[in-house]
């Protein structure tokens, strides 16, 4: 299936919703579209010590947040690197590699450019531009960001994202599977004993060794987690709202979820 334009695509959703599963569904369905995750990529940085990854490890490890001046310049170069935005030359370095983290360390001091926060220097990755490419090949879904109304205003002068998806299910139905959540810690498999439970209970069937429940998991923790999504997320919401680029999708499941995403995705793209 071959997309007729280029979709530039953000899934908006309470932790534990299901995004990660609806994300790996629409890239495994189409493959034109690409993962860019700013989480992966700061990560990528971190673990293989860019002067990047120095400047925002400590940030990192204290459960800060990085500066967004930071994370648009890892998307911008990018999106820029794969010639993904009109006007860009493609770069044969990678966003995490030295000589690109040098750079953007470099950039990170430098004189602001006409886009806030976001540098020019094409020899980081491309001559930029305010205009998305709309090659169908030029086509992702973008991961952890933006998460505020502020960041997708930010985002809108480099790349217009064109579809925005609000994944609705009801808060007690995601509470209950939340707290029905076990993990087996050293490889990360999740169990949930409403739908995918252990064999044994409260252990992890390839090892045999315990599972454990998250601290984030817990009932109280949730509460105070989707409230501060419900505060964030309205705003940004409503910013895709008057851009006209927002769909939502209602379900109780993934699975009921999956087919209506897949259906508009294809009226949209296809």
């Amino acid at each position: 299936m071959r997309l007729r334009r280029a979709a530039r695509v953000i899934l908006v959703g309470a932790p534990g919703v299901g995004k990660g599963t609806q994300s790996e569904r629409l890239l495994s369905r189409f493959p034109q579209l690409s993962a860019i995750s700013s989480g992966d990529l700061l990560r990528y940085n971190v673990k293989n010590r860019t002067p990047l990854g120095i400047k925002v490890e400590q940030t990192m490890k204290m459960g800060g947040l990085v500066p967004d001046d930071t994370i648009l310049r890892l998307i911008t170069n990018e999106l820029s690197r794969r010639g993904w935005l009109s006007g860009a030359r493609p770069s044969f370095m990678t966003l995490t590699s030295t000589e690109s983290a040098d750079a953007l360390s470099v950039a990170g001091i430098a004189p602001a450019s006409s886009v806030p926060g976001i540098e020019t220097d094409p020899n980081i990755g491309a001559s930029l531009s305010r205009q998305a490419s709309e090659d169908p090949t030029a086509s992702f879904l973008l991961d952890g960001f933006p998460r505020t109304a502020v960041q997708a205003e930010r985002l809108d002068d480099i790349v217009p994202i064109n579809w925005v998806v609000s994944l609705q299910t009801p808060f007690d139905v995601i509470l209950k599977r939340i707290s029905s959540r076990w993990v087996h810690e050293p490889s990360g498999r999740v169990y949930n004993t409403s739908f995918n439970a252990p064999k044994v209970p409260g252990y992890d069937d390839i090892t045999g060794e315990p599972l454990v429940q998250r601290a984030d998991d817990s009932e109280e923790v949730y509460r105070k987690r989707f409230k501060k999504f419900q505060e964030t997320s309205e705003p940004l919401l409503e910013h895709y709202a008057k851009k006209g680029v927002l769909w939502e999708v209602h379900g109780f499941g993934s699975d009921e979820i999956s087919p209506q995403l897949f259906r508009e995705f294809e009226k949209r793209f296809l």
